[in-house]
C-alpha cells in the first residue's frame, strides 16, 4: 500500500474518531488498518498516534502531519474531479438511504428520471424513519431533515427548511382564530412524534414582526410517528400542528387548512434538509444524484407554492 493511501487512512481515522468507524469505511478489519498506520508511521520514522485501548490522541508530528495530508488529500480530490468531469456518464451502484416521506415524495422521482438517463447505474434504496448508520450499513449517502447532528459525516445542506402553523377551517370554526402564542397553545396540538424527535416546540418572536423569540410548548392528546397521519388527523379537526412544507404533498387550499399566527415570525431552530455521505470524496455519481436532488426540489424549494404568498408570511424569521 502506497504512502499516500496509508496518508488516507490516517487521515479517516482522524475523521471518524475511530479505527473501528475508518475501517468500516474501506471494507476492513481494525487489525488491518491499524497495521497500515504503523507501517506509515515506520515510513515516516515518527509516531503519529498515542494510542490507549479505547482511544487514542495526535501527537506533535501527527498534528502536522495531519494539515499536510488534508492539503494532500483534496489537491488528489481535485485532480479526480477534473478526470470525472470528462467522463461520459456516472455508472456504478448507488446505496441511499432517507426517511419514508422524503424518499417516496422526493427520491423515487428523481431515481426514476436518472435511472431512465444514466441506464448503466443501480440504485439501493432503504427508507426507513429511523436513522441508518451510513458507514456500517455502507450506503453512499443519506438524505437528513432536522437540526444536523455533530459527526464525522460529510454534509451538504441541499434545502431550508420552512415551518407554518396549520390547523382546519373546522378546527378554526369551533375554536375560533387564534391571535397570540399565548392563545394558541392553549388549544390542541397534533404532535409529530417518533424516535428522538418530538416537534412540540415552536420558536415564535413574542411580538408580531419582532425580534425576541420565545419557545412555545405545544399541548396535545395526539402523537403521531409519520407526517401522513398527523395530516389526516389535522384535516379532521383534531388539532392544529407545526409542518414543514416539504411534508405537503398538495396546497393547503386542496387540503381545507389555515395558516396560523401568520403575523409572528417563526424561526426553523436551525434546521436542514441535508445530504450526508460519509466520506470527503464524493463519486461522480453521488456527487450527480444529489445535484440531480437539488435541482428537482429547485431554490427556493417548490413546495412553498403550497401555501399561498408564503414568503410574506411569517416575515422576518429564518424561514424567508
Amino acid at each position: 500500500m502506497s504512502v499516500t493511501t496509508q496518508l488516507g487512512l490516517f487521515l479517516d481515522v482522524v475523521q471518524q474518531g475511530s479505527f473501528a468507524k475508518a475501517a468500516a469505511l474501506h471494507d476492513m478489519d481494525n487489525s488491518s488498518l491499524s497495521k497500515q498506520i504503523k507501517k506509515l508511521e515506520l515510513t515516516l520514522g515518527v509516531q503519529l498516534l498515542n494510542r490507549s485501548t479505547r482511544s487514542f490522541a495526535l501527537t506533535s508530528a501527527g498534528e502536522e502531519i495531519l494539515e499536510q495530508a488534508h492539503i494532500l488529500m483534496n489537491t488528489l480530490d481535485d485532480i479526480q474531479n477534473i478526470a470525472d468531469s470528462y467522463q461520459s456518464e456516472p455508472k456504478g451502484i448507488i446505496r441511499i438511504t432517507s426517511s419514508i416521506f422524503f424518499g417516496q415524495q422526493y427520491l423515487q422521482p428523481v431515481i426514476n428520471q436518472f435511472m431512465k438517463r444514466y441506464p448503466n447505474v443501480k440504485v439501493t434504496v432503504s427508507l426507513d424513519d429511523r436513522k441508518a448508520d451510513i458507514i456500517s450499513d455502507h450506503f453512499d449517502v443519506a438524505f437528513r431533515v432536522g437540526r444536523l447532528a455533530e459527526s464525522n459525516l460529510i454534509a451538504k445542506k441541499i434545502a431550508k427548511t420552512h415551518f407554518a402553523l396549520v390547523a382546519s377551517a373546522g378546527f378554526i370554526e369551533q375554536y375560533g382564530m387564534p391571535t397570540t402564542p399565548e392563545e394558541l397553545i392553549r388549544l390542541p396540538a397534533v404532535i409529530y412524534s417518533n424516535g428522538d424527535t418530538s416537534l412540540d416546540i415552536m420558536c415564535l418572536s413574542q411580538e408580531p414582526h419582532g425580534d425576541q423569540y420565545k419557545n412555545y410548548k405545544m399541548q396535545g392528546n395526539l402523537k403521531v410517528s409519520d407526517v401522513s397521519s398527523m395530516i389526516s388527523a389535522v384535516k379532521d379537526d383534531m388539532g392544529y400542528t407545526m409542518i414543514d412544507l416539504f411534508n405537503l404533498e398538495k396546497p393547503i387550499t386542496e387540503l381545507n387548512l389555515v395558516p396560523l399566527l401568520t403575523n409572528y415570525c417563526l424561526s426553523t431552530m436551525d434546521t436542514g434538509i441535508y445530504a450526508v455521505y460519509p466520506h470527503r470524496k464524493q463519486t461522480l455519481l453521488v456527487s450527480e444524484f444529489i445535484k440531480a436532488v437539488q435541482n428537482y426540489i429547485g431554490t427556493p424549494p417548490f413546495w412553498l407554492s403550497h401555501i399561498p404568498d408564503y414568503q410574506k408570511l411569517y416575515k422576518g424569521s429564518s424561514n424567508g
